[in-house]
């Protein structure tokens, strides 16, 4: 219903003051039109779930006290949901509506441009964290490439859709070895080599001319992107991709083995990653693997009210006390 993506386009990433102002004029139209769409209006209303964290505070912040003040004018509780749990719950929505059932205990890996996070998913719902970035997300690797070599913000989905015209074998990256906790992430390394890369070439040229096509045209074509990278920037893009899903889907497998796992869950925005999800439908993983479809990748308001209706049911309600918090821990 509402996007920032062209606010935050020119500044390759997103921007915490101005997401917060575009929460705050976007909040009031998006519930009246979700209403609407529903065919319900606030007094057929039971509670109103609201994201208490993790994420940048500002924007939490408006979420919550339009929650609060929806909560005190219409004697509703209020119900506090994990921005991660929700991801998690995306799944579940999904597999809910095909009729399909998620066997727990479950894996669910939650990727994203903010979160690379490993948990064990139990019934209760409890959750244990298993494994997490130590340095970037897997998301936020991605637009970080993107913006290096002029393909602009978000970076995950053109590097997606170009690495199938490149060699993933060409460009031979190496895998993280993690000291401590062998089921943490760490994509700063990977990063760092394909900045290497670049400096060792001459493509400023070339990456000025991505530039100035998305200057002409903010959501090229393929054929265009295809007109203006060459056939080594392709095979440096499928190698960069090979190696983040390597390096997620081997910790995957690890920690599902680990805690005996009979579901796989992968959720968050990197998990509409077509290469992650072919990969996923390749690979001998030792138990059923459920993605959710693209629309509910991404943050969206279906998966924080999945993950608040157990909540409802249980009478988990929060108070006028409920604070933001940037690093709100799900286990």
């Amino acid at each position: 219903m509402a996007s920032q993506l062209g606010t935050h386009f020119p500044y390759g990433g997103v921007v915490p003051e101005l997401a917060s102002r575009e929460h705050l004029r976007a909040i009031v139209p998006v519930v009246r039109l979700a209403l609407e769409r529903a065919g319900k209006d606030l007094g057929e209303m039971a509670a109103v779930a609201v994201t208490a964290g993790p994420g940048l505070v500002g924007s939490l912040l408006v979420g919550m006290t339009y929650a609060k003040a929806l909560c005190f004018a219409r004697g509703l509780p209020l119900i506090a949901v994990n921005h991660l749990e929700g991801h998690i719950y995306a799944v579940s929505l999904e597999a809910k509506r095909q009729g399909r059932t998620i066997e727990l205990p479950a894996l669910a890996l939650v990727v994203s441009g903010g979160h690379t996070h490993l948990f064990e998913y139990a019934e209760g719902p409890r959750y244990r964290l298993l494994g997490r970035t130590r340095d970037d997300a897997a998301g936020e690797a991605y637009d970080k490439v993107a913006k290096l070599l002029g393909f602009g913000y978000p970076g995950g989905p053109v590097i997606d859709r170009l690495a199938a015209f490149g060699d993933p074998e060409a460009v031979p990256f190496t895998l993280a070895r993690m000291k401590g906790n062998p089921l943490d992430f760490s994509f700063s390394g990977l990063k760092t080599a394909v900045l290497r890369w670049v400096q060792a070439r001459d493509m400023q040229a070339e990456i000025e001319a991505r530039k100035a096509l998305l200057k002409r045209n903010p959501k090229p074509s393929v054929e265009e992107w295809l007109a203006v990278t060459p056939k080594p920037t392709l095979d440096l893009l499928a190698s960069f991709q090979r190696t983040v899903i390597e390096e997620l889907l081997r910790r995957v497998a690890q920690a599902a083995e680990l805690i005996g796992a009979r579901s796989l869950i992968l959720s968050g925005g990197v998990a509409s990653n077509r290469g992650l999800r072919e990969e996923a439908a390749r690979r001998p993983l030792p138990c059923p693997v459920y993605f959710p479809s693209p629309e509910l990748a991404t943050d969206n308001a279906a998966m924080i009210a999945a993950a608040a209706y157990p909540k409802l049911e249980r009478k988990e309600f929060a108070d006028f006390s409920l604070k933001a918090e940037a690093n709100l821990r799900l286990a």
